[in-house]
């Protein structure tokens, strides 16, 4: 005997052991499951939540090195501004004072001339015009804890309470506040909505009143469990922390569907539940094992993004799934037999029914479907690039526009005309002189409204060693000395990008050693990466999966033809998103490229196995493809469904607009792959069946038919 299949029977034969072992040790099961929710209930409420996304660029770049300098040399974390409207300057330095003294605020930055020491009259008038606007007075706060801290986060709310309203917060620290208030009133109506709409679906198209309940029970432990452990990763961002449940409910239903089906096969020839229990897990397992392993490789590529929230995304989702496997073979099956006889009560007939004249009528029109196909990839390309161009980055778009954050970077916007503050850290090794005419340079830049160091606060009226140590502890020591540099333009535009370029040219002139941070040069650097990100994480996923269906398939010509289904599906995805003229958070495009690609090329590998086995089993091209695509679409459909009702009401209730635009875009991909894999692949499986009988291990005989 070969050695191969001595393999492969004695794989089957453990297989089957730890079938009768789940079935039999099924109570036991039931009970660890229970008891593991309690410490993972718990390593849920601990895991700590970031919401603040820029401290995923990585760790050498200069604007995250600058970000460390900037507390170790001064002590300085985060910065936010207040704009207090209608408050006369004794109101305002009141309300200062109040500030001061709040923990974690390390200094306020505004005029006082009782603090400086510098008559009014003597002020520069364009560091004057950076206070004031109108009857509009404007703070910068300074923190000793970084931007995303809970120490910082503390402070803000605080700030918030003593301002009053008539005081409106930005900066990063204040997003991040909003961000937070925001997804943790709304993740627990996600994950709400996502199981409602799920059970709705699973009640429509399976076959019993009771079962989807079960799935719900069996799926919520798994993604329980799984959060639970995010514990050990330390903590994880706001993007995964809203999305995890859902996905993992959606792409790991397929799962319990699987079992139940097979579980109700095998019971029609086996009267013991326990045998017939058994079989179906062994045969399950290689199911979901294969189907699967695409989905957890499309995960496992967003971790190859240098942008490190995919690797807090990837490995989430990536260990979900895996759990999501494992909850399917054991819980699952525990509940189906410990609730037997109710079950064979609540059965009612599928809604979906049979699909051959449908199958029949696709097959009749296979060349023109074909035709189609090729005719609307190259505008589902190019529409598709030109989303991907359209997406935005400031955080605070995702935002509502009646949240304080956004608010108040609307009056700095449109009021004091400030679209960003950035901070440039000079080496005190270079001169006075060269600093001055280093800052008159940096002036001069196209959008620059103000270059506010010490030589600029003064003037050249005032000797530097006329304030107070007081105020120039806070811009300079022994290291360097801050320089802000505000702008009018705002961050992650294409001329705030341009000025942050041209801004850090200018200071590396001078000195190799300067630094120039702040959200503006930040979110440049991110947009950087995210271009390089995309290229990067679509090769691996597509090459991953590419392997896998070769493995899967045993053939060098399907990976091709699947894989291009659904690439083609995920362009016309995203040229939707350009038709319709909305614009994408710069996560969204990533995330769908590798989980749509990942997570619905199982529709194609079903009905491509399918067709496979009726190909060697001797039936000709046209009656194998006509028999796989009756028998896959009730599969197929039941599979998008389920991924898009979970999705789409997520994306239909959510507030923050980057959750909301990737679940739009998973449940539309869900309905745009299947609507492929049923209309094209047959078509393509028709057209290239020569070829890939030719490449396709044990169907080289089926040439003859």
């Amino acid at each position: 005997m070969a050695i191969h299949k001595i393999g492969f029977l004695w794989y089957n034969e453990i297989q089957m052991k730890v079938s009768k072992f789940i079935v039999k040790h099924r109570v036991v099961i039931l009970i660890i499951s229970l008891l593991l929710m309690v410490p993972a209930f718990f390593g849920y409420i601990g895991t700590r939540i970031n919401y603040d996304l820029l401290t995923y660029l990585p760790s050498e770049i200069d604007t995250m090195k600058g970000q460390e300098i900037l507390k170790e040399e001064f002590g300085t974390g985060a910065f936010s501004f207040v704009v207090f409207d209608g408050m006369s300057d004794s109101e305002v330095a009141k309300v200062k004072d109040e500030i001061t003294k709040i923990d974690h605020v390390k200094n306020v930055l505004w005029y006082d001339e009782n603090e400086t020491g510098v008559p009014k009259e003597f002020l520069p008038s364009a560091v004057s015009n950076i206070y004031n606007a109108g009857d509009e007075t404007m703070l910068a706060i300074l923190f000793d804890s970084g931007t995303s801290e809970d120490a910082t986060l503390a402070a803000v709310g605080k700030i918030r309470q003593v301002a009053g309203t008539k005081a409106f917060m930005a900066g990063m620290s204040a997003l991040v506040v909003d961000l937070k208030t925001l997804v943790e009133s709304e993740q627990f109506i996600y994950v709400a909505i996502a199981a409602v709409l799920a059970v709705v679906a699973m009640l429509a198209f399976l076959d019993n009143w009771l079962i989807p309940f079960i799935f719900l029970a069996s799926i919520g432990i798994a993604i329980l469990i799984n959060l639970g452990t995010n514990i050990l990763i330390g903590e994880i961002s706001f993007v995964t922390m809203a999305l995890s449940a859902v996905l993992q409910l959606a792409v790991t239903m397929d799962y319990s569907i699987f079992l139940w089906h097979s579980y109700k096969e095998e019971c029609k020839d086996e009267t013991n539940k326990e045998k017939a229990m058994a079989d179906a897990i062994q045969k399950t397992f290689a199911a979901v094992v294969g189907s699967s392993i695409t989905t957890v490789a499309g995960f496992i590529a967003l971790m190859f993004m240098t942008f490190t929230l995919g690797f807090d995304l990837g490995l989430v989702m990536a260990k979900g799934v895996v759990l999501g496997v494992i909850g399917c073979v054991t819980i699952l099956p525990a509940m189906i037999l410990a609730l037997d006889k109710i079950l064979a009560k609540t059965e009612h007939r599928p809604l979906l029914p049979d699909m051959t004249k449908l199958a029949n009528r696709i097959i009749r029109i296979f060349p023109a479907i074909a035709i189609i196909f090729v005719a609307i990839i190259p505008p589902a390309y190019i529409f598709s690039q030109q989303a991907q161009n359209e997406v935005y980055y400031d955080m605070g778009g995702s935002l509502p526009s009646d949240m304080e954050y956004v608010v108040a970077e609307t009056k700095l916007e449109e009021d004091f005309h400030a679209g960003s503050t950035d901070v440039a850290l000079i080496s005190t090794k270079m001169n006075e002189n060269n600093v001055r005419q280093m800052l008159s340079e940096l002036g001069k830049v196209g959008g620059v409204k103000y270059v506010l160091g010490l030589e600029t606060l003064i003037g050249e009226r005032v000797p530097a060693e006329f304030l107070p140590e007081s105020v120039t502890e806070i811009l300079k020591n022994d290291n360097y000395e801050l320089v802000l540099v505000g702008s009018e333009y705002t961050k992650a535009t294409n001329e705030g990008n341009a000025q942050a370029n041209t801004l850090n040219e200018i200071i590396k002139k001078y000195n190799d050693g300067n630094l120039l941070i702040g959200e503006g040069p930040a979110t440049k650097d991110m947009i950087e990466m995210m271009a390089a990100d995309f290229t990067v994480v679509n090769t691996i996923s597509i090459v991953a999966i590419f392997i896998i269906i070769a493995i899967v398939e045993k053939s060098l010509s399907l990976p091709f033809i699947l894989i291009a289904v659904i690439e083609v599906a995920i362009f016309i995805n995203l040229a939707i998103s350009h038709f319709t003229g909305t614009s994408l958070p710069f996560i969204a495009p990533i995330c769908i490229s590798t989980i749509q690609l990942g997570a619905t090329v199982d529709y194609a590998i079903l009905m491509t196995t399918r067709y496979k086995k009726e190909r060697i089993s001797g039936k000709d091209k046209k009656a194998a493809v006509r028999i796989a695509l009756a028998t896959s679409i009730p599969s197929i459909i039941v599979s998008s469904a389920g991924l898009f009702v979970a999705t789409l009401g997520v994306a239909v209730y959510s507030n923050m607009d980057m959750i909301s635009a990737i679940c739009l875009l998973l449940s539309r991909g869900a309905i745009i792959s299947m609507a492929m894999v049923i209309l094209v692949l047959p078509s393509l499986l028709m057209i290239a069946d020569n070829l890939i009988c030719k490449t396709t291990k044990e169907m080289r005989k089926c040439l003859k038919n």
